[in-house]
């Protein structure tokens, strides 16, 4: 008789996104003429910029020709757009990292849920809490994290770092010793960050107790304080300890497109081992590569019409974002984020449960943000709104919440 993978089994319930779309729908059906507004999933919502859309129909011209026709892309990414990235993303920047060091994929969730499997089976985790669902979830489908307890909402084998108001949303050093730190910062869910000095500080405590960082930058083109690091490299000693991934979604609209990066310097070396050589094994064996024409769409977003565009878009998120967050405070609410990130993270008031607030703005107002319980034990008493709606929403949304 076969036997199935138990450690899916031990997962507890729905993918948090899976629940909040029940929840809604269930709402809707009750109440067909509600105008719902929805603020909790991180998608956006603008169309593609110009540029992309340029370089989709030409690309896709390309497809129709047998002379310009391609087929599988290689593995790890055309040259085109692995160059565009270094050379933008990185080089720019004063970060030392070669066009062969990204490995381009359909997108940094893909990535960031598939990294850990070039890890041993039994390395030690340590995630920020609250923490986006996938990194540990990942995990316990390798079995990885132990045993999970309801009661605390925490697994036996994961080393959690509280990220609270208390401690301002900086994550203290773990006591016990991790293989693997995942860090995202601009921060889903709290959208606050670090800046130069306390990554810096992540990286030599890294290096000094042979862990690898998995930094998820999906959220630094929405950076404005010049002290906040957009990457990780722009640390000293990052490329011997940190393995960066990044996203083309919440930058450049491509949630639907599908198109992200990893970079595995070659520095990082285990026991002999590169990990790059690793990560390329992996790439290449499970993965056929991003599509021709999505690869060009993504070229164009680093041309000279393509960031004007880009800026353009993430200006309208990011006006949003600052609307929200002053609606919140003139309403008496305690809020986090918003400056750094398109993620605004407020306390939940009169001691609701985070999931208590999600019902109640839902049957109240009408909108749809995320139960900060559902990113980790200590994001209960607070709750995630996103700025990626249309102005006309964020401000119908806030006057309702006004309301209240």
């Amino acid at each position: 008789m076969y036997q199935i993978n138990e450690n899916y089994n031990k997962l507890p319930g729905n993918y948090l996104f899976s629940t909040v779309a029940k929840k809604v729908d269930a709402f809707k059906a009750a109440n067909p003429d509600a105008s719902i507004i929805r603020l909790g999933i991180g998608d956006v919502t603008q169309p593609l910029i110009p540029a992309v859309i340029e370089a989709l129909h030409k690309s896709v011209d390309e497809m129709a020709s047998a002379e310009t026709f391609r087929g599988y892309a290689p593995d790890l990414g055309y040259d085109f757009l692995r160059n565009a990235i270094a050379k933008n993303d990185y080089a720019a920047r004063g970060c030392d990292i070669a066009a062969d060091e990204i490995f381009v994929s359909d997108g940094a969730k893909s990535d960031s849920g598939a990294i850990q499997e070039i890890f041993s089976a039994d390395a030690r985790i340590a995630v920020c809490d609250p923490v986006y669902p996938v990194y540990v979830d990942s995990n316990v489908m390798a079995g990885r994290c132990g045993d999970y307890d309801a009661a605390t909402g925490k697994w036996s084998r994961v080393i959690y770092m509280p990220t609270t108001a208390e401690n301002a949303f900086i994550p203290d050093y773990p006591m016990e010793t991790p293989d693997l730190i995942y860090l995202c910062f601009p921060n889903n869910p709290t959208g606050t960050t670090l800046n130069k000095d306390q990554l810096q500080g992540w990286v030599d405590y890294a290096n000094r107790v042979g862990a690898v960082i998995l930094f998820d930058a999906a959220y630094e083109a929405y950076i404005t304080e010049a002290d906040v690091p957009h990457s990780i490299y722009e640390c000293k000693g990052a490329r011997s300890c940190a393995i960066e991934l990044r996203s083309f979604s919440k930058n450049a609209g491509f949630t639907g497109l599908r198109l992200g990066f990893t970079v595995v310097p070659k520095d990082l070396v285990c026991k002999g081992t590169a990990l790059h050589s690793l990560w390329a094994r992996r790439h290449g064996t499970r993965f056929n590569g991003a599509p021709y024409i999505v690869q060009r769409a993504g070229e164009a977003v680093y041309s000279a019409e393509g960031k004007a565009q880009i800026r353009e878009q993430i200006a309208n998120y990011q006006k949003n974002a600052a609307f929200i967050r002053q609606g919140l405070l003139d309403a008496g609410y305690e809020v986090f984020g918003g400056i750094n990130s398109p993620y605004l993270w407020l306390k939940t008031p009169k001691g609701m449960s985070s999931w208590e607030f999600f019902d109640y703005l839902l049957e109240n107002a009408n909108v749809v943000g995320t139960p900060g319980a559902g990113f980790g034990p200590s994001g209960e008493g607070y709750f995630r709104l996103t700025a990626f709606g249309s102005f006309a929403n964020s401000k119908e949304a806030i006057a309702r919440i006004q309301k209240l």
